[in-house]
């Protein structure tokens, strides 16, 4: 009885990770036909609406923790909302269904359509109010050796002691944002090799963390704290870091965080962020970028490129797909 409900667990397991794909998947296919309209509410809500659809028939008893706002901002994904058909696992849910939609928007290389899940209790879920966190995030080699209150240049040359490299064979991932202009100069003081991204920390983080796929090394900067909560899902599964910190946008906002009790020098690590070593990872290319080929469309379908990972094996498995239409462009095929 004992193999029997352990078999039972395995399969379970193992299928979620699929179904997840399948979610990503349908809601890059919805999302990737408005591929450089410019309409990014377009955008969005397709990619919500399809993802949501897909995610009622997955095995799973989620509850959204970080997702497209709360209930009274949202009609579907909010946070709080259940998902999934009910049935086990209890897990906690993380969505973005379009990471980059003013890349996806715009037409630009690197949207993606992302999903998170870890057991339940596990995933980290900012105070209201709390928008943006700073940001370091890097991939196995360099994990346990960076200090987010350390200076960019200390962390710098530990990393790239820790990849056998010299600091301008480095090269680092930052949103391209004026708040970033001091971060920006002290990296080029380093002598380090900068990539200026427009939109997409969740992507760039994942990109940081695949040493041997990416030409990215780290992730620095401030970005929004949903996607931290993402990016650290996807690093629990690959073995990488990130540390973040609340980063207030004003003094105004500054001083009502700490009227709140909110620790501003408080240093959130992987494990705070996800506290689940039972995480499953899964994102489906929109726009074709560094990781992930975008979704490719023909008269009888389309094609898909999609990312799989579980922290428990370590596994990383990448999944290219053919979609047929049952009948007329528009119906997707799970």
């Amino acid at each position: 009885m004992a193999e029997e409900r352990f078999e039972q667990s395995r399969t379970r397991e193992r299928n979620l990770g699929m179904e997840l794909v399948r979610v990503t998947e349908a809601a890059a296919l919805s999302a990737g036909r408005w591929m450089g309209t410019g309409d990014k509410t377009r955008v969005d809500q397709t990619a919500v609406d399809a993802m949501r659809q897909s995610i009622d028939g997955v095995d799973m008893n989620g509850i959204v923790v970080i997702g497209e706002g709360e209930k009274d901002e949202a009609p579907m994904l909010f946070v709080g909302e259940k998902v999934g058909n009910g049935s086990a696992p209890d897990v906690d849910v993380a969505v973005d269904p379009v990471d980059g939609t003013r890349l996806l928007a715009n037409g630009s290389p690197g949207a993606i359509a992302v999903i998170a899940t870890a057991e339940r209790g596990s995933m980290y879920s900012a105070p209201p109010g709390v928008f943006y966190m700073e940001k370091i995030a890097v991939g196995p080699a360099a994990r346990g050796l960076i200090d987010i209150n350390a200076p960019i240049a200390q962390n710098l040359a530990k990393i790239a002691r820790a990849r056998d490299a010299r600091i301008d064979d480095i090269t680092i991932a930052i949103l391209d944002r004026p708040r970033h202009a001091e971060t920006i100069k002290q990296i080029r003081d380093t002598g380090a090799r900068i990539r200026l991204i427009t939109d997409g920390d969740v992507f760039a983080a994942i990109t940081a963390a695949m040493e041997d796929y990416t030409g990215v090394d780290v992730l620095l900067g401030i970005g929004g704290a949903p996607e931290a909560v993402l990016a650290a899902a996807a690093l629990k599964c690959i073995g990488g870091e990130i540390q973040c910190k609340i980063w207030p946008r004003d003094e105004q906002e500054r001083a009502r965080m700490k009227s709140e009790g909110i620790d501003l020098e408080q240093v959130f690590t992987t494990d705070d962020l996800v506290r689940s070593d039972d995480v499953a990872f899964a994102a489906t290319g929109i726009t074709t970028g560094d990781l992930l080929e975008g979704i490719q469309y023909f008269g009888w379908g389309a094609r898909t490129h999609s990312l799989m990972m579980r922290s428990r094996s370590g596994t990383v498995r990448y999944i290219q797909a053919r979609h047929k239409w049952r009948t007329k462009p528009g119906m997707i095929l799970a």
